[in-house]
């Protein structure tokens, strides 16, 4: 009978084959050219967070030349006992992928706005009265979830996407980007030609406040281009000094949260230029250019997401089973623990990492 010694030791021993996946695919990311092709794969599965979409990305494509699954690319993936929430069962001798799943604790204190003040409780342990309850991570374990390819059982429900002719800009995406420029703070003008912004296709102006897009372009290029600035404002203002020393990198990630958000809305995004990825990673004095790469993914996906899920848009799915993601309580482990995690934050609470992080 396995001992707890055991449990964590093989536990353990998963976590390091996880990290070293990882590790090998953000590797790759960094000497090969496929970094748009790993943004618009993350654009479909934004409900998780970027190691986790490289790590499903890895292993379906080894499941792919194993012959296990028909596609090249997943579409939809859930926990075992989700799918079983959806009518559907994970097919005998369809091995999972294995990502990293978050682990929460609860914490209480008296005086929240003192960091020192949060302790852990036990489990079933309750608060004393007054004090604020927050949870936290405090780790990560690895989980298995399974593509919708490896299951059997009722149907899905269709969700919309959506539909575009060639140059054209999904519908309202133009009207959804320039509201969100404009609650920022930032005026949008539409110029006639580059010539009027030193040859750009947009610029933003931290001192005026003010964010340009030319005329002179296709509807899609120009609305990309929209994506691209507003970027900028949320990514780099003047307090943003490593984005500001490097410029490359912040050009890569405007243009990178460009790409995933016109990925997200179905958008042709194989003229979008994203420069070489080692040059600029490797031009952070003092850096690992794996982990520049590995931070740089998470923050466009955030900003990704911080922009999408404020659009009145049609988008394509995110990764998440239809019909599961209506449900609070069916939500995907790694989404609902982000969620504790941001209640935690909300509170005082920073998120700390146990080993490797998400």
């Amino acid at each position: 009978m396995a001992t707890r010694e055991d449990s964590r030791a093989e536990r353990e021993a998963r976590l390091d084959n996880l990290h070293e996946q990882l590790t090998g695919a953000v590797e790759r990311l960094v000497t090969g050219e496929d970094w748009a092709d790993a943004l618009r794969f993350a654009a479909r599965f934004r409900s998780r967070s970027f190691n986790n979409v490289l790590l499903i990305w890895e292993q379906h494509q080894a499941a792919f030349e194993q012959g296990r699954v028909p596609e090249p690319f997943p579409t939809y993936v859930a926990g075992y006992k989700q799918w079983q929430q959806l009518g559907r069962q994970v097919e005998k001798g369809q091995s999972g992928y294995q990502i990293l799943a978050p682990v929460t604790g609860r914490f209480a204190s008296a005086n929240p706005s003192d960091p020192a003040s949060w302790r852990r409780l036990n489990r079933g342990e309750k608060p004393r009265p007054g004090e604020t309850v927050g949870s936290r991570m405090v780790g990560v374990c690895p989980a298995y979830v399974w593509d919708v390819s490896q299951t059997t059982g009722d149907p899905l429900p269709e969700k919309p996407e959506p539909r575009l002719l060639t140059g054209a800009a999904p519908e309202g995406l133009r009207e959804g980007l320039a509201g969100r420029i404009e609650a920022e703070g930032f005026e949008l003008l539409w110029v006639p030609h580059e010539g009027m912004i030193g040859g750009a296709n947009g610029l933003t102006n931290f001192e005026t406040r003010q964010v340009a897009v030319r005329e002179n372009m296709s509807d899609a290029a120009q609305v990309k281009t929209e994506g691209h600035e507003l970027a900028h404002v949320l990514m780099h203002g003047p307090d943003q000094e490593e984005a500001r020393r490097h410029r490359g990198i912040g050009e890569v990630e405007a243009e990178s949260v460009a790409l995933m958000i016109g990925a997200a809305h179905g958008m042709d995004t194989s003229e979008y230029t994203i420069p070489y990825v080692a040059g600029w990673a490797a031009a952070v004095d003092g850096k690992n250019p794996v982990e520049v790469v590995q931070a740089a993914g998470e923050r466009i996906r955030k900003t990704a997401i911080d922009i999408l899920d404020q659009l009145d848009t049609i988008q394509v799915p995110d990764g998440t089973p239809p019909g599961l993601d209506q449900d609070p309580q069916r939500r995907p482990p790694e989404r609902a623990a982000s969620r504790a995690a941001l209640v935690a934050e909300s509170e005082g609470l920073r998120p700390e990492r146990a080993g490797r992080g998400l």
